[in-house]
């Protein structure tokens, strides 16, 4: 027996289809099948069968088809299917596996956990199992009404999600074969659907079809111009410009492999996130390390595993741990984590929080659920890592301090740490010490460069070579490099070359002359140019650079930059890390560095920093543009013309991914800024930077950028400047929840702007000091700000008026809050502007719900929802799903409330908003209430009352009170008036109406009656 609501209604047994009566019958048990083993109430049946006008007889009709589906259904099915009448309303009695839609939605919950689980191959049998399941649409050819409907999209969006993952582990698990009918069909269905879009062009590439996946990007590029009016996002842009890469790259080398082009991710075919550098392919020797550290380490079973290999400078130490880490992988399924610690990188070590920010966004973790506070994030970081068997590869590590928070305790974890100190205090066992290599090993790393013929035909020409590189790899490698390119030198041409060349690194010299003067035999061949641009990127911390960049920092010709920097590559004094991207090891850096020092004159050395300052400066704005306010940018940053405005062709607008990669370079180059005399640019690139941080809830980088950014503004004494990051410190402030902090930094910009005249300025300050009046419970106080700014028509009123509105609902002004929201939606439709359009709908929605115009709040919020799809914009979404998810709640659809406030904790924790957090919860918990679950119930209003009592969120808090005083009132009378009388004496500070109840509540429950 089998009930079918996938594609169309059918309840099945052995004699056939049970007759499930007219169209409106089909559709009461449609209601019941799709929300199995749940009640569905009589409204709610009414509402589905009647959506506009409802007829008197509607109650009884509903019960009628319900008393005739009875009879059918049961008598068809000998019992095992039975309508159950219940109070208010229908329940269908039924194993709910024998429902198609619970199958596959079981089906398709296990293949993502076996997909997070570092378990392609398994996962994707299952999801074609399931796909091949789900014949779609929902409820085909019956008239729906609006519940069955918002199911029948909800399905459908599940069902596409399905099908990308699918295509996605297809490709990992390196079936682009497999993937690519199945993309086909579903890109040709879904022309606007974008992840579909680059899924196929991924696949396409993979199977070397590179015309067809620009052609795939460019019918995309047409639909999304023509029907929606804007262009690709960064994934379809980012994976075109992978094929067009891979176009020319077979173009260069006529018919060579393409196909690592494609791999449109981090992750190997199999296996978790991969982040480790690529592996040397001519790695030699060290086998009697290697094979002991992987027999060791596969002998601990006991717990996470640490081991240290230390030794000096180019000895490689990193070489050989990702060499390990590459050969223990498969055994370490759930990931493979990189991260440079800075150990002896120009510049400060990387602190352990902001390594725990890397490590764990390379687990996949949205920033905002990354915590503020260090103990918090080792904490997080402990526990994902005992989830998982992952291999880490901690590098250039300073000290046992710097390492040791970033370590596991439980778990299966490898982490294997670098550093070229000994590190004695990480684990038992004593660390790896590197040698240099011996003459055997030595020789078999530069045979492996230079060919085994060079190397027979002047023996001793190499072993001399070996001896004077110091048997250190680096050194071998770059001198047998040099000698690759040389084909009619012979080994003691070399070594004659190699001798008597000056020591550029003077503290070196002692422990590493050789390596110093086997870069200098890379360095000295090359011509002038290509020696300025090498100098050049010495003066810069930036930790990768791509063509522009390069142009920008050496003044050259973007085309001449890049033939440079390709003779660079080739010559192995610079790493390409990806197409396009370049980057110094760090000794090469230094090196480069004291170069310069030596050869360039001061002022020409400032000036090439300064040239890429501008460039990244002026790149991020024009990045940003989509998600940044023109107008407050001009007057934030006061923008002179760029000083290379062809290079800014190479930035598209609203490449969020671009600024992803720039991320840590910006972070670097603020702190140079400030600290090498180029004060304004360091305070405007923290300030171009912001809105990006902001989205992605980096909220560290603000603070650190911000701050060298106020150090360099006051230095100067630039008020305007100073002023401006108070400001944008404020805002990281507010969202982690330091109001205290932020209130003193906007009360500084107050004074600035006050004391400069700029009135605009000082009104903006104050409507941001209204927000942290209104987290902090001061909302009459917030409601004079805004109402002062409106009344003195100084500001823009797009910000202003949703802070008013806000501020009015809560005082419970709600006929006064809908006016404002209303003129805020005219002002957005009137200048075309969907960030604000979508946020006003929502907030309009908001109003409706609390005053239980459902119907209303249900159409408002569902557009908000839908105009934040359609244009990125994830500000406010958790608010907006919590507010839906009450409004389905008071219409009685429990269980499409319970998704939407599990989607609302979900959105709040990405975006980092911990009040928004204390909300969702309390609003959730009032639904586990009415669902009859009253101990969930429970635990989440105590979730969200330590939300909001860690943040000294009042209102969160009072609602919490409230709430668990509801569950106690009938058990414990007494514990229930003391939290009452919490909640009432946070309500009265904060003048909210829902004082009155708590009053109302209080009275009626008299100390003799307790």
């Amino acid at each position: 027996m089998d009930i079918r609501v996938l594609g169309g209604l059918a309840v099945r047994t052995e004699d056939g289809n049970v007759h499930l009566g007219t169209p409106k019958q089909q559709l009461v048990f449609a209601m019941l099948a799709v929300q199995v083993g749940r009640l569905v109430t009589v409204d709610g049946l009414v509402d589905e069968l009647w959506p506009e006008d409802p007829p008197r007889s509607a109650v009884p009709n509903v019960r009628t088809y319900a008393a005739n589906l009875r009879r059918s259904v049961e008598a068809a099915t000998a019992g095992r299917v039975s309508v159950v009448r219940e109070q208010g309303g229908y329940r269908l009695g039924v194993e709910p596996s024998r429902v198609d839609l619970v199958r596959v939605g079981t089906g398709w919950r296990r293949a993502r956990e076996l997909a997070e689980a570092g378990e392609p191959v398994d996962a994707a049998a299952l999801l074609a199992e399931t796909i091949e399941a789900w014949p779609e649409p929902l409820l085909a050819g019956l008239p729906l009404g609006p519940t069955l409907t918002a199911r029948r999209a909800e399905v459908d969006r599940e069902r596409q999600a399905a099908v990308e993952l699918l295509g996605e582990l297809r490709l990992r698990t390196d079936r682009p074969d497999l993937a690519l009918p199945l993309l086909r069909a579903h890109a040709s269905r879904y022309p606007l659907r974008e992840p579909a879009q680059a899924l196929l062009m991924r696949a396409l590439i993979r199977t070397d079809d590179l015309a067809g996946a620009v052609a795939v990007y460019e019918a995309a590029h047409d639909a999304l111009a023509e029907q929606l009016g804007v262009p690709p996002g960064p994934e379809l842009e980012r994976v075109h410009r992978a094929a067009l890469g891979a176009r020319r790259a077979r173009r260069r080398f006529a018919g060579g492999p393409v196909a690592a082009a494609a791999s449109g991710g981090n992750e190997d075919a199999g296996r978790g996130p991969n982040w480790l550098p690529r592996v040397v392919p001519d790695f030699v020797g060290r086998r009697d390390v290697i094979e002991r550290m992987l027999g060791d380490i596969t002998a601990d079973e006991t717990g996470p595993v640490v081991r240290v290999i230390d030794g000096m400078a180019g000895c490689g130490k990193t070489t050989l741990a990702v060499h390990l880490a590459h050969r223990l992988a498969d055994r370490l399924p759930g990931g493979q984590l990189f991260v440079d610690l800075g150990g002896h990188a120009e510049g400060a070590p990387v602190p352990p929080a902001s390594a725990l920010v890397t490590l764990l966004r390379q687990l996949g973790l949205p920033a905002g659920r990354i915590p503020g506070d260090l103990p918090d994030r080792i904490e997080m970081w402990r526990r994902e890592l005992t989830l998982r068997r992952a291999v880490v590869v901690l590098d250039n590590a300073v000290d046992s301090a710097q390492v040791e928070p970033l370590l596991p305790v439980t778990g299966r974890a490898v982490v294997l740490v670098t550093s070229r100190r000994r590190l004695l205090a990480l684990t038992e066992r004593p660390p790896v010490s590197l040698p240099v290599l011996p003459e055997p090993e030595a020789l078999a790393l530069l045979t492996s460069l230079v060919g085994e013929e060079r190397v027979a035909a002047d023996p001793d020409g190499a072993a001399e070579m070996v001896r004077m590189c110091g048997g250190l790899p680096l050194a071998i490698r770059l001198a047998g490099t040099r000698l690759a390119h040389r084909p009619a030198w012979t080994m003691s041409d070399m070594v004659r070359r190699l001798a008597g060349k000056p020591a550029f690194l003077p503290r070196l010299k002692a422990e590493a002359r050789t390596v110093v003067e086997a870069f200098a035999e890379s360095y000295e061949p090359l011509d002038g140019a290509a020696r300025g641009l090498f100098r050049s990127l010495g003066l810069v911390a930036a930790g990768h650079f791509d063509t522009a960049m390069v142009a920008a920092l050496t003044d050259l010709p973007l085309d001449e930059a890049a033939d440079l920097i390709d003779e660079l590559v080739d010559r192995h004094l610079v790493e390409e890390i990806a197409e396009g991207r370049y980057r110094l090891h760090d000794l090469m850096r230094q090196y480069a560095y004291e170069l310069s020092l030596q050869t360039d004159p001061e002022p020409v050395r400032k000036a090439a920093v300064a040239g890429l300052l501008d460039h990244l400066l002026h790149s991020v704005v024009v990045v940003s543009a989509p998600i940044e306010e023109k107008r407050l940018v001009d007057r934030n940053l006061r923008l002179t013309a760029p000083r290379r405005p062809d290079l800014l062709s190479a930035r598209l607008p609203g490449d969020l991914e671009w600024l992803e990669e720039q991320r840590l370079n910006l972070n670097s180059l603020v702190r140079q800024a400030a600290r090498e005399g180029h004060e304004a640019m360091a305070w405007r690139l923290a300030r171009a930077a912001w809105r990006f941080f902001y989205m992605r809830s980096y909220f560290d980088d603000i603070s650190a950028t911000h701050g060298e950014g106020l150090v360099a503004a006051r230095r100067t004494g630039d008020r305007h400047a100073v002023a401006l990051m108070h400001n944008y410190l404020a805002s990281a402030c507010v969202r982690t929840g330091a109001y205290q902090e932020a209130s003193a930094h906007l009360h500084e910009v107050v004074s600035i702007r006050a004391e400069l005249g700029d009135v605009e300025g000082t009104d903006r300050a104050r409507v941001n000091l209204g927000v942290v009046y209104w987290l902090t419970g001061r909302i009459q106080e917030s409601l004079d700000v805004n109402e002062a700014a409106v009344r003195a028509g100084a500001l823009d009123t797009l910000p202003v008026l949703p802070n008013l509105g806000l501020t009015l609902r809560f005082l419970g002004r709600h006929d006064e809050s809908m006016a404002v929201h209303r003129l805020h939606l005219f002002v957005a439709r009137v200048r075309g502007d969907l960030f604000h359009l979508s946020n006003a709908l929502g907030h309009l929605g908001g109003v409706r719900y609390r005053i239980g115009q459902n119907a209303q709040a249900e159409r408002l919020l569902r557009a908000s929802l839908a105009l934040r799809d359609r244009t990125g914009n994830g500000y406010a979404r958790a608010e907006t799903l919590s507010d839906l998810a009450g409004t389905y709640r008071q219409l009685g659809r429990l269980d499409e409330a319970l998704r939407h406030h599990h989607a609302a904790i979900e959105a709040a924790a990405n975006a980092g908003e911990r009040h928004v957090q204390a909300e969702a919860r309390n609003e959730l918990a009032m639904t586990l209430r009415v669902a009859g679950r009253p101990e969930e119930s429970v635990a989440m209003f105590h979730e969200a009352l330590d939300i909001a009592t860690r943040i000294a969120h009042p209102y969160e808090q009072g609602r919490a009170l409230s709430g668990l005083a509801e569950h106690l009132a009938d058990t414990d009378p007494e514990e229930a008036r003391r939290y009452r009388r919490r909640a009432l004496a946070i309500f009265e500070r904060t003048g909210v109406p829902e004082q009155h109840e708590i009053r109302r509540l209080l009275a009626e429950v008299r100390p003799d009656r307790v």
